[in-house]
Formats: C-alpha cells, structure tokens, sequence
C-alpha cells in the first residue's frame, strides 16, 4: 500500500477500524514508520493563479499538470519521475512514468500519445512555471492546438486548492508505492487510482 500523509491515514483508520487508545497508539506508529518518513515529503507553498480559472463543463477541456521526480526507480527503463495529469471536471487522471531528464520534445510526445490521442484537445492547461513547459516547442504547441496556458505563481492569493490537495495526496502515495521493492510503475499507476478512491474525502472530491 503507498503512504498517505499523517491526517489521510488517520482517516482511513477511524473509517475502518476502532480500539480503545487507538489514536495514542496510531500517533506512535506513524512518527516511528521508517517508509512514512522517507514517502512522505513536505508540501510546497500552494500556489495562486495569475488568472481566473473558468470552471469547464466538460471532461478534459481543462487540466492540470505537474511533476513528480527523485522517485527510487522502476520499471524496465528505469523511469524516475511521474507526470501527473488531472481532468478538472472529472477529476480523472493520468500517471505517465518518465524520466527527470526527457528533453520537452520528449514530454510533448507523451503528452500527446496519452492524453490528446485518447482524450481530446484541452482547451486550458494549468501548470508551474516548469522549463520545459515554457519551451518554444511547447508554446508552438498550445498555439497549434489552440490551447491556453495557465501558470500557477506562488506570489498571488487566489488557490486552487482542490487541485493542489490532490496533486499532493497522489504525490505522497507514488513515493509510498515507489519505495516498494519489486512493484512496476505501470503497476503502480493502476493501484494508485484504486487506493485513492477509497480516500474518504474521494466522495467530496469526486476522484
């Protein structure tokens, strides 16, 4: 199972199981789990938006992306780093293994082969402020594609937290699964998806 934070996995305890002292006793655990503290890393500053962000009416006319590196490697090509993907409407997502290093024509490939390939074309993107994402390559992209976007900056007020909280929530649990001897990453995507849909907040979230 990958490693949620702290408050989740308490979540999940209270929602399954009761016995008396549990809290002391499940407090205990989790401060002296050796995986816990390795998975689990501290959230960045959230992020605001330099523009108002329209809610879309439909899936993947709007998304989010982000980077998830420094992951202990797996898979036959020894793949590093997850970008993340996430449907704002749906909530729908993506993992797609790669490497820290991929050049932006490498990301844009996968970008393409994975999501406007069996998706459709976004009419927004929502991301930081990555190089790659920056790119000639990829600013050529968006106008080819007609696409907008959006950069998040963490000099403004206005957050997105459901978005952030959940990026967040998907991060913690690939450390947790990455850290895992002998667990494949496209493995790992698929019971990522499961485990985060029994999250107790999933029903709220729509995940």
């Amino acid at each position: 199972m990958g490693q949620m934070s702290k408050d989740r996995t308490k979540e999940r305890v209270a929602s399954t199981a009761w016995w008396p002292k549990w809290e002391k006793e499940f407090g205990e655990y989790i401060n002296t789990c050796e995986r816990c503290q390795k998975a689990n890393r501290k959230h960045r500053k959230k992020y605001g938006f330099l523009q108002t962000i329209e809610e879309p009416k439909n899936p993947w006319q709007t998304i989010n992306m982000d980077w998830v590196t420094g992951l202990v490697p797996g898979g036959k090509e020894n793949f590093k780093a997850f970008l993340i993907i996430v449907g704002r409407f749906s909530k729908s997502m993506r993992f797609l293994p790669c490497h820290k290093e991929d050049t932006a024509m490498d990301n844009a490939l996968l970008f393409w082969n994975n999501i406007i390939s069996t998706c459709r074309v976004p009419k927004t993107i929502i991301s930081d402020r990555d190089p790659k994402f920056t790119s000639e390559l990829w600013t050529n992209l968006y106008d080819m594609l007609g696409t907008k976007i959006k950069f998040s900056t963490a000099y403004h007020p206005q957050t997105d937290g459901l978005d952030e909280s959940m990026i967040q929530t998907m991060e913690d649990i690939l450390r947790g699964f990455c850290a895992m001897a002998g667990l494949p990453f496209y493995q790992n995507s698929s019971l990522l998806i499961i485990q985060l849909s029994t999250l107790p907040q999933a029903k709220h979230l729509h995940w």
